[in-house]
């Protein structure tokens, strides 16, 4: 694929987000930034490089910007001026992701929702992780039968037969915090008659006034080694349903490496790393091909 086009593409969408509002997150952050380097540039450049060029760490971003852009970026700053603008950019990222999951204003039945981590220190060295204590936390993740210290994103999308599915709303939570709990906060506002969840959600199913009827694998009572044939049969249809949202988690951690975050060293830093790099993804999927 030729990299211009996509590269104009994002820089100009970038820009329009700007002359909408972004930059007033970009001016309370980065009142005294040099504008021979826009704050446009800064974020067009880390994403870019996240979406299309599998970068996964801001050295590597910036040195590949620095040896192959610099034509287009002739004012980039030294590695580390550029760390500082990327950092006090962290607000912006959300909103050009919220801008990039255009979901429209036709909503599905159903819904999906589940979590991936966000790793910043894994095992034994979770006791030791002091990065971002106010976002993260310990804790388990059973699929990939791993201890860390880090977050968990939860994405909850449109079931949408034969594609994977539009995010609607996308959160931020510690790595200790469970599953139910987490996505408690937005409940209500979730426009579904049904909820398609893994067991992790299962304490949504004891609160009361929800406007939708959560769906989840049946668990099997103590004692019981095996479901009942109805029981059986549930649980493998709400897994198909589920799967897309596997999916889609497989395809944004094979597009932005966003579960890895062990250089991350600061909160703006993991603000960045993962809303920086889940704007990636879905500029990819929603805005390139419209770009075609």
């Amino acid at each position: 694929m030729d990299w211009h086009a996509p590269l104009i593409t994002l820089y100009l969408a970038v820009c329009h987000h700007w002359q909408e509002g972004g930059w007033a997150q970009a001016q309370r952050h980065a009142p005294y930034a040099d504008l021979d380097f826009t704050d446009e540039e800064v974020v067009t450049i880390c994403l870019f490089a996240v979406a299309l060029e599998q970068k996964r760490q801001i050295k590597d971003i910036h040195r590949h910007a620095g040896r192959y852009w610099r034509d287009w970026f002739p004012r980039l700053p030294g590695y580390g001026a550029y760390v500082q603008r990327l950092n006090r950019l962290a607000d912006c990222f959300p909103a050009l992701l919220e801008r990039f999951c255009e979901t429209g204003e036709t909503v599905s039945f159903a819904g999906l929702v589940d979590s991936m981590p966000v790793i910043l220190a894994r095992q034994g060295r979770r006791f030791n992780a002091k990065v971002a204590p106010e976002l993260a936390s310990s804790g388990y993740c059973p699929t990939k039968r791993l201890y860390y210290h880090g977050v968990k994103v939860h994405v909850v999308g449109d079931v949408q037969s034969g594609t994977l599915p539009s995010p609607r709303f996308i959160g931020l939570a510690p790595a200790g915090l469970n599953d139910g709990p987490a996505l408690k906060q937005v409940a209500h506002l979730l426009p579904y008659q049904e909820l398609y969840a893994d067991k992790a959600y299962e304490y949504l199913k004891r609160m009361h006034g929800l406007p939708f009827t959560v769906m989840t694998p049946v668990k099997k009572p103590k004692g019981q080694t095996h479901l009942d044939a109805a029981d059986a049969w549930l649980s493998r249809a709400v897994s198909r349903v589920r799967q897309p949202i596997e999916s889609l988690f497989n395809w944004i951690e094979e597009k932005t490496g966003i579960e890895r975050a062990s250089k991350v060293r600061s909160s703006q830093g993991l603000l960045v790393h993962v809303f920086g790099r889940l704007a990636a993804a879905m500029f990819v999927r929603s805005v390139l091909p419209q770009s075609a």
